[in-house]
């Protein structure tokens, strides 16, 4: 548990600098160059997720209880994790209505994937994983959606090719994680099945 812990802290810490430290981060990339912070930025994200992954799956090698869900989360799940998927795919499809509405539709893809899984599972270690996710999604789009009001960002309008497109991607996304990829990637099937 924690080498998960760790690779959280490293990961979701260098993923909140631009929060806690926006000068620190402006004076790195005037030292570093913006290709010098983003390898910088690529590498102890890296190192995070890696730690991620093999703390949880160390973790789950001494699963402890913490509440049993209802089956009928797991299927509340996926619902959810096809609107993560959609709000992913529309972070980087252009001209779509959830990013023009939202501005940072990946991050409210990632509070969909965390509080999904949240509801759906009921092991310490997955609370450790995806709670800290969740918590850090929700202030991230908060303070995102704050100081883009306060610069008079607007995004461009959505239309109706890239919202089809946005939801066709995260979609057919969606339904390769769940007939496969989680099984393989996971270990676990996406519906428990």
């Amino acid at each position: 548990m924690l080498l998960l812990i760790c690779g959280l802290v490293v990961f979701l810490g260098m993923h909140s600098v631009h929060m806690v430290a926006p000068a620190w981060r402006a004076r790195q990339i005037a030292a570093l160059g913006e290709g010098g912070w983003k390898g910088v930025f690529s590498l102890v994200s890296a190192i995070g997720l890696v730690l991620i992954v093999t703390g949880f799956g160390g973790a789950r090698m001494q699963p402890y209880l913490l509440y049993s869900p209802p089956a009928w989360l797991r299927h509340a799940n996926a619902l959810f994790m096809l609107v993560a998927f959609v709000l992913v795919a529309a972070a980087y499809v252009p001209g779509n209505h959830l990013k023009a509405r939202l501005g940072h539709p990946m991050l409210a893809g990632v509070k969909a994937w965390a509080f999904g899984h949240l509801l759906a599972t009921g092991m310490v270690h997955d609370l450790v994983l995806f709670g800290p996710f969740l918590l850090w999604a929700a202030l991230d789009f908060a303070m995102s959606r704050r100081r883009d009001r306060a610069a008079g960002t607007l995004y461009p309008a959505g239309t109706a090719r890239g919202d089809v497109a946005a939801v066709a991607i995260g979609a057919i996304a969606w339904i390769g994680m769940a007939a496969w990829l989680h099984r393989i990637l996971i270990g676990v099937p996406a519906l428990g099945a």
